[in-house]
């Protein structure tokens, strides 16, 4: 029986942090993380295309909840706490520093992830924080009023421990077991996922991308706005993206066969539409691209509802400019499927955020129980806010699992 002060189960983000906290307040404490991977921080490794998107310049803790369709209330406390700016600060003050992209994601000045993953390591060397790979729980026990209350059955060993953290992300297999020592598990589904839309002739303009644009979910309160990226098999891009976050238990409903409107000029109104008949007047509408949408994408839509190609603006009917209007501003689209994007696989569902305290992100079920990151129900849009929910949810349980 090996016992430890605390043992972590999951060497991601939210466990490293947690550990590496505890141990800077509490350097005494024996602290032990379990990685069931041959390696640990794998998502960390691919985030960002291998950069790790870090964290997102959103210093302000209201604004910043906003990015979160799960969790938005309850991390407003803990962001005044330890928000983006205190994530910055942290690595910073490790000798990992973060600058800005024009988007607002943060990422280390090497864009490259391997920076935080030895920020982490050398921390856990320094301070003698115990990892062990390949090192899978099977189940845990509580002995409520024990000194080592948590005991803790891996394939090869058995632990015990006088506090314990979840922080497995999203795992099948602890939602599995969690809810059958008595919590509420969030059915889980996917979030941050693209579009398909199968044989559209919008698929041949893959590549390009309408820098400012709005996708809004049918019959649904659903609207997101920003970049919109045309591919092989439908639409992605930031506004994309959004819509599959804040819409993921809805879609899942419907089992992903929905209808989506594009407005591809959000700030350009009806009325300055219609202005072109007489200020592009002699023009032809079909070759002379407006507001910044793409040639090719233009032609694709005014082509599409124009029966004679070669039209000015002027000689435009009524029905045609209307026809133009609902093109530009208001173009649907059937979605039928979706696709992970990328490695940015996200999943919305969890351990029942009524179920944790968020002054410590400790379990409101068994004291000494903690748990942050995707394990909870916990999400966000893509841009570095998962990772500062992580880093947020760690700092939190690292505290408190320090505390005597």
């Amino acid at each position: 029986m090996i016992q430890k002060d605390i043992i972590i189960i999951g060497g991601g983000a939210a466990g490293f942090f947690a550990a590496i906290n505890a141990k800077e307040l509490n350097p005494g404490l024996q602290i032990t993380i379990l990685e069931q991977a041959a390696t640990v921080l794998n998502k960390v490794r691919i985030s960002g295309g291998g950069r790790c998107n870090v964290t997102h310049h959103c210093f302000d803790p209201k604004e910043l909840t906003g990015y979160y369709p799960r969790g938005q209330k309850e991390l407003l406390g803990p962001f005044y706490s330890f928000g983006a700016m205190d994530t910055v600060q942290w690595f910073e003050s490790r000798g990992v520093e973060l600058y800005t992209e024009p988007d607002g994601c943060m990422f280390p000045v090497s864009n490259n992830s391997d920076s935080i993953i030895q920020c982490f390591l050398k921390a856990c060397s320094d301070y003698d924080i115990e990892i062990i790979n390949r090192a899978k729980m099977k189940d845990f026990t509580v002995q409520e009023g024990e000194e080592y209350k948590f005991t803790i059955f891996t394939e090869t060993a058995t632990y015990q421990a006088k506090k314990m953290m979840i922080a497995t992300g999203s795992s099948p297999f602890m939602w599995n077991l969690l809810e059958q020592k008595g919590y509420t598990i969030v059915p889980p589904l996917p979030s941050l996922f693209t579009f398909n839309i199968p044989e559209h002739p919008i698929r041949n303009l893959m590549g390009l991308v309408v820098t400012d644009g709005k996708v809004t979910i049918e019959d649904s309160k659903i609207s997101t706005t920003g970049p919109i990226l045309i591919t092989h098999w439908g639409l992605s891009g930031p506004a994309v993206l959004k819509a599959s976050a804040w819409g993921a238990r809805l879609l899942g409903e419907k089992n992903y066969h929905f209808r989506i409107l594009v407005d591809w000029i959000p700030k350009i109104s009806d009325e300055d539409i219609r202005a072109l008949k007489d200020s592009m007047a002699k023009k032809k509408v079909t070759t002379n691209a407006r507001y910044d949408i793409p040639a090719r994408l233009w032609t694709f839509l005014t082509e599409s509802v124009l029966t004679d190609k070669d039209k000015n603006w002027a000689s435009l009917s009524k029905e045609e400019l209307n026809l133009l209007v609902k093109q530009l501003k208001n173009y649907t689209l059937e979605v039928k499927g979706k696709t992970t994007f990328k490695e940015e696989f996200v999943t919305a569902g969890g351990v029942s955020l009524s179920q944790i305290h968020f002054k410590t992100f400790e379990s409101k079920i068994h004291s000494g129980l903690y748990m942050a990151g995707e394990v909870i129900d916990i999400d966000a849009v893509t841009g570095g806010f998962n990772f500062q929910a992580a880093w947020t949810g760690g700092y939190f349980a690292g505290k408190s699992m320090a505390e005597d």
